[in-house]
């Protein structure tokens, strides 16, 4: 399985600006990509309170309509971050930080950050699931960003049967060591490959991104990893490796604890757990 680490320099603020990134991303992926993985809301950047009505666009609106006409051109997935809204005629709007699986069909997945960072508090609402669907006959699970740091989270994947995680980020200095070895715990964990891509360059006030995307195989080990500027990193998945990781012990079985929820199943394979 191929994939490309999308790391690239957003700026907060300007949607013209990253769709353009994006797009143009996407345009020059290898023939053979299957999968483009970008930065946590790298189509809106990071919102305020004082902008985040402005830059938040419900999930078919024109942002996430030009990346589904793109994908389906240039015949690869997307994953991808934005600013979401959800609005209806009785209800306040409600702001959150999402992440989804574009096919070149369909939207195959939505992920609703879970654990909001500082900045994200009183912006934004937590979501209130995990998700995995079926893509290229792998089962495939988003997270994004401070989720990593939480081994439930990735465990509440894997207890969806995760085969692939993939995390959106947008982790600044200095905790870039932080995320490194949580992505490696987390895949060594669950013995599922695990996908991380980060932001670069400079974001509002004094912060600097961290870089450092990666892929790592279920043995925890780092398949490609990139540096602080920005790169489009490609990365080869051999998938026989689950069954390799997995063949003498297999951790789901042999846990005794259960992460808690209500698990729901939908047509087409997608699984949600939704938290209690």
């Amino acid at each position: 399985m191929k994939i490309e680490l999308a790391q690239v320099a957003g700026r907060d603020g300007d949607k013209a600006y990253n769709l353009k990134t994006a797009l143009a991303a996407i345009e020059a992926c290898a023939e053979d990509t299957q999968l483009i993985v970008f930065p946590e809301t790298h189509l809106s950047g990071f919102p305020t309170l004082d902008n985040v009505a402005e830059l938040a666009e419900p999930i078919d609106g024109p942002m996430i309509m030009s990346i589904r006409q793109a994908a389906r051109a240039r015949n690869v997935s997307v994953a991808i971050g934005f600013a979401e809204v959800e609005s209806s005629a009785t209800e306040a709007a409600k702001y959150y930080n999402t992440t989804v699986l574009i096919t070149p069909n369909e939207i195959a997945l939505r992920y609703r950050k879970t654990h909001l960072w500082a900045s994200d508090q009183g912006v934004l609402l937590p979501g209130d699931r995990f998700a995995t669907c079926l893509w290229n006959g792998v089962r495939v699970g988003l997270l994004i960003c401070y989720d990593i740091e939480f081994p439930e989270t990735a465990r509440a994947l894997a207890q969806l049967g995760a085969e692939l995680i993939i995390v959106t980020n947008g982790n600044m200095d200095p905790y870039g060591p932080i995320h490194r070895a949580a992505l490696m715990a987390r895949a060594i964990e669950n013995q599922a490959f695990a996908v991380m891509v980060n932001r670069v360059g400079e974001g509002d006030g004094d912060l600097t991104f961290a870089g450092g995307s990666m892929a790592v195989d279920p043995f925890g080990q780092v398949l490609v990893e990139a540096g602080r500027d920005e790169a489009h990193l490609n990365a080869t998945l051999d998938l026989k490796l689950l069954k390799t990781v997995r063949h003498d012990y297999r951790y789901l079985d042999d846990r005794r604890l259960v992460i808690p929820g209500v698990l729901v199943e939908h047509e087409g394979g997608r699984r949600e757990l939704l938290i209690p």
